[in-house]
C-alpha cells in the first residue's frame, strides 16, 4: 500500500505539473494537502529520473525532459494513432484543413497525432499538447461517450480559456446530446480565438470510443461546409473499421444530465 500511495502522489505532481506550469514546494503542498516536506521528497526523487526539472536560477519546478521521451514511445505504440495516420492525412489533403486526433488524458484531450493544413504556411506541431476537454470538440465527443468523466469534470468549476469558452455544465450536457444524436461535436473560438473544430468519435472493435478525430479551422471560415462534415464522418468511420469495429457511430450507453 505505501507504494501505491508514492505512485498516487507522484502521479499527481506530475499531473499538477501538466500545461507548462511552474510551482514551487509550497504551491505543490498546498495542491496536494501535503506536507512540504513529503513533497519535496517527491519532487527530488522524480527530478533524479528527469520527470521533473527546476527552473534554472529558480525555485519552481516543471516537467522534465524524460517525459517527451516516454510520451514519444507511448504515441509510437498507440495501435489507433498508426491506424489512423493515413486516414487523417488524406482527410486533411480532401479539406484543406489541418486535423488532429485526440485521446482522454486526466480531464484533458491529449493531441496524439496532427496533420498541417497543406497549404504550405507556417504552423507549429501541435502533437503532444494538451487541451481543457470541455473546450474542445474532441473532448466534448469523449465525454459524451464516458458519462463518468463527464460527471467528475461537471462536478468541478471549468477553466475558461477565451470569452465563448462553455463552462455552464447544463450547456455542455444540451451539447453531449447533441453529440449522442449527430454523431459530431463542435467547438467555436473555445480553446483559442481565432480557431474552430469540428470532431467525430473513433470506436475500437468492443464498441467503445477510445478516441477522436477533428478538422481545426479558422473561425473566419466557420462553420465547416457540408462536404466537410462529411469527409470527417467518412474518416472516424474508416479509422473505426481499421481497428475493428462494426458499427459507426456507436451508441450511447449513457446520457450525462444534472441529475446524476
Amino acid at each position: 500500500m505505501a507504494l501505491i500511495q508514492s505512485i498516487d502522489r507522484a502521479a499527481k505532481v506530475l499531473s499538477s505539473l501538466q500545461g507548462a506550469r511552474h510551482l514551487g514546494i509550497t504551491e505543490l503542498a498546498t495542491a496536494l494537502e501535503l506536507p512540504p516536506s513529503t513533497v519535496h521528497g517527491i519532487v527530488k526523487s522524480l527530478q533524479s529520473h528527469g520527470l521533473v526539472a527546476k527552473e534554472p536560477n529558480g525555485n519552481r519546478y516543471m516537467l522534465g525532459p524524460a517525459l517527451l521521451k516516454l510520451s514519444n514511445v507511448y504515441l509510437d505504440t498507440l495501435d489507433v494513432r498508426a491506424r489512423a495516420m493515413r486516414w487523417t492525412r488524406e482527410l486533411s489533403r480532401r479539406t484543406g484543413l489541418s486535423t488532429r486526433l485526440g485521446a482522454e488524458l486526466f480531464d484533458e484531450v491529449i493531441i496524439i497525432h496532427h496533420n498541417l493544413r497543406p497549404d504550405g504556411s507556417e504552423q507549429m506541431p501541435e502533437t503532444g499538447l494538451s487541451i481543457p476537454a470541455h473546450a474542445s470538440a474532441m473532448g466534448k465527443v469523449l465525454l459524451t461517450y464516458n458519462p463518468d468523466a463527464a460527471d467528475d469534470i461537471l462536478s468541478r468549476p471549468l477553466r475558461s480559456l477565451t470569452g465563448d469558452t462553455v463552462t455552464d455544465p447544463a450547456k455542455l450536457i444540451l451539447q453531449f446530446a447533441q453529440v449522442a444524436d449527430r454523431g459530431i461535436a463542435m467547438e467555436e473560438d473555445e480553446a483559442v480565438l481565432g480557431e474552430s473544430s469540428v470532431a467525430a468519435p473513433v470506436v475500437d472493435r468492443s464498441g467503445s470510443v477510445i478516441a477522436a478525430v477533428a478538422v481545426v479551422m479558422p473561425s473566419s471560415e466557420w462553420p465547416p461546409e457540408d462536404n466537410v462534415l462529411n469527409d470527417l464522418r467518412e474518416t472516424a468511420r474508416n479509422i473505426s473499421r481499421e481497428l475493428g469495429a462494426t458499427a459507426w457511430p456507436p451508441p450511447v450507453s449513457r446520457r450525462v444530465t444534472l441529475d446524476d
